[in-house]
């Protein structure tokens, strides 16, 4: 059985009187511990995908199973629940907050639970030691170079242990070295922490880690790599 299964997913956005077709008809199918890359044009869908898989927005028509669970039948309540334990969220500008350190960047999605403030930071650190920061926990994001901001914000969506890791552009602000540790260290996650990963991204040379690229071009994927895809 797939680990993400999408079946005949449709992806409509009103704007206005107009109806903006984002996804057409698209099914895809992905298994536990792969590492995609979603490429393709901007404007072409990737990141309403993205948000889909992720559950933080639902299908016009078709289903999204995640993991045994179908999103499209969940409340909002029910949803935000199963992001804080399945998805761990990257995106392209780190989204810290200036005026915490490090530590406490990462620690924040586990104020949604019920972890005593001990164990917040231990699992905090073991987050931040993981992508070779805890020598920074103590720095705010401002002290920090922008290949350093986005280990720390890899660290907090690590943090909570998911096991899906939703991932928007997450170089496109780094320069190269900088995006290729990033990148190894996205692999390491796949590799060796069995994450599941799914990248959007422009650069080829950031797909080339991934196990298997997918293009969308307007709302329908058009090529694909090792993963089971029709449209």
């Amino acid at each position: 059985m797939a680990f993400i299964e999408l079946t005949r997913v449709v992806k409509n956005y009103e704007k206005g009187s107009e109806v903006v077709h984002v996804l057409q008809d698209l099914n895809l199918s992905l298994h536990e511990g792969d590492f995609l890359a979603l490429m393709g044009p901007s404007g072409s869908g990737k990141s309403t995908l993205l948000n889909l898989i992720g559950g933080i927005d639902q299908p016009t028509a078709g289903s999204v199973l995640v993991d045994g669970a179908n999103l499209g039948n969940m409340s909002g309540s029910q949803l935000a629940k199963w992001r804080s334990e399945t998805i761990g969220f990257v995106f392209q500008f780190y989204n810290l907050l200036p005026f915490l350190t490090a530590e406490r960047n990462v620690e924040l999605p586990l104020l949604l639970t019920n972890l005593g403030g001990s164990q917040r930071k231990e699992n905090a650190l073991t987050a931040l030691r993981t992508v070779s920061l805890e020598d920074r926990a103590k720095h705010k994001p401002g002290e920090l170079s922008g290949g350093q901001q986005q280990r720390v914000a890899i660290a907090r969506a690590i943090v909570a242990d998911p096991k899906i890791l939703v991932c928007d552009e997450p170089t496109g602000d780094l320069d190269r070295q900088s995006a290729q540790e990033i990148l190894a260290l996205l692999e390491t996650l796949n590799e060796r922490f069995g994450k599941t990963v799914i990248m959007v991204t422009h650069d080829p040379l950031a797909a080339e880690h991934a196990k298997t690229v997918l293009h969308l071009d307007k709302g329908v994927l058009v090529e694909s790599g090792q993963a089971e895809v029709s449209a």
